[in-house]
């Protein structure tokens, strides 16, 4: 059986000012490519198809278009929420979607046994069990104690999310003598893993109250699609425990990284191989770094990609001790008549003052929440791991206030 092994689309980003809609349609229609030319059984998206709880009209379009796309290349498709998707929102089309060959599974249901799905084959034959687990709050699966320090309730949530993994793994064992045996059996996820060996290089990020999941504590099964980082990898060097990664940069931080999709074979013996797909790049993305005697020569190579109708997008961090209060004016001329558009400059020393504009006609009525904070966070010089972890934790709040709106 073929699984195609995706997560993170964060349909309806506004980046900088700047939508992500053309780059999210030509990744779709690209995708739609792949199951058709890989003849792919089932697409899992392992988290985060939206980026905020209320997404655009357009992109809820662009995610209900995939699904008829994808239903007429005879795959079916597995939705799974992540930390930025509204329960609500994705659990509201779930039973029409159904009809369309497409199982939702938003959150962690009441009834865990509505979490083991059966995927088939295109030619209709059982091909595998799926432990369809989505990002866990610890609502979900834990009640809060009084008198509870942090570590303990790490080590609650911790045991709580590993029982939720076991039972399920239970169930899909039960289903799969039920069917006659000699199925792989699959789980997903949507949070923070740790590699289990020492040598494993490990970033903190925090989901929750959890730092991290350790792969340890999952269960045996033949292959592991994970979602919420966004760098593609194996975890602890394991090939059956997978990251696919996010398919476009959704950050200047991630602008070298290839993307990519999995494709995954497994049968009656378990994993077979995986296959990572790369995705073409649909919007040159860079970050350029030095003094303004050297942008010259970085600007002209990255200006290469780009075209008058569509500009590379740049982050520029002008390394100077000098506080240089015409640094735009300087960029701009250094720019002109390049297809380059700079969205953000940076400068390596902290001293000079932040400011929320990007641009002088730019104003806070222009700019959501996330814009505000991102451009905030981008005029401090924080280790990566706290920066992660503040991303993290304002992307909670304003999924918990967005909920209660709903």
């Amino acid at each position: 059986m073929r699984i195609l092994h995706t997560s993170d689309w964060h349909l309806g980003q506004h980046f900088m000012g700047k939508t992500r809609q053309a780059e999210h349609q030509a990744f779709c229609a690209w995708l739609i490519e792949q199951v058709r030319e890989h003849q792919v059984d089932a697409v899992l998206i392992a988290g985060d198809v939206f980026d905020t709880g209320a997404p655009p009209s357009y992109a809820r379009e662009q995610y209900n278009q995939f699904i008829v796309e994808l239903r007429a290349t005879g795959a079916e498709l597995v939705v799974l929420g992540g930390n930025h998707d509204s329960v609500a929102m994705l659990g509201e089309s779930r039973t029409l979607l159904a009809q369309l060959d497409t199982q939702v599974i938003p959150s962690v249901a009441e009834a865990i046994e509505e979490q083991v799905l059966v995927l088939h084959r295109r030619t209709g034959q059982v091909g595998a069990i799926l432990c369809a687990i989505p990002f866990i709050r610890p609502r979900d699966v834990l009640q809060s104690q009084a008198g509870q320090s942090a570590a303990d309730k790490q080590l609650s949530l911790q045991q709580a999310i590993q029982g939720h993994y076991q039972a399920l793994h239970a169930l899909a064992e039960q289903r799969r003598t039920e069917l006659g045996g000699g199925l792989p059996i699959i789980a997903t996820g949507h949070l923070t893993t740790v590699g289990a060996s020492a040598s494993e290089s490990v970033r903190e990020i925090y989901v929750g109250a959890l730092e991290a999941f350790p792969t340890s504590a999952f269960p045996p099964v033949d292959y592991i699609a994970l979602g919420h980082i966004h760098r593609p990898q194996r975890v602890g060097g394991l090939e059956h425990i997978r990251y696919c990664g996010s398919p476009i940069p959704l950050s200047f931080d991630e602008a070298w990284q290839q993307k990519e999709v999995l494709l995954v074979e497994l049968d009656s013996i378990g994993l077979h191989r995986v296959e990572a797909l790369p995705v073409p790049r649909f919007q040159a993305l860079y970050s350029v770094q030095g003094a303004l005697d050297d942008l010259p020569a970085h600007l002209a190579e990255v200006a290469k990609e780009g075209t008058p109708e569509r500009p590379v997008w740049l982050e520029v961090l002008v390394t100077s001790d000098d506080y240089l209060s015409d640094l735009q004016t300087r960029l701009a001329a250094l720019c002109e008549g390049l297809p380059v558009e700079v969205l953000r400059i940076r400068r390596e020393r902290g001293t000079a003052q932040p400011s929320l504009q990007r641009q002088a006609r730019e104003t806070l009525d222009e700019l959501n929440p996330e814009d505000v904070f991102e451009q905030r966070l981008g005029s401090e010089t924080l280790e990566e791991g706290l920066e992660l972890r503040l991303k993290d934790l304002h992307r909670q709040v304003l999924n918990e206030l967005q909920e209660g709106q709903a």
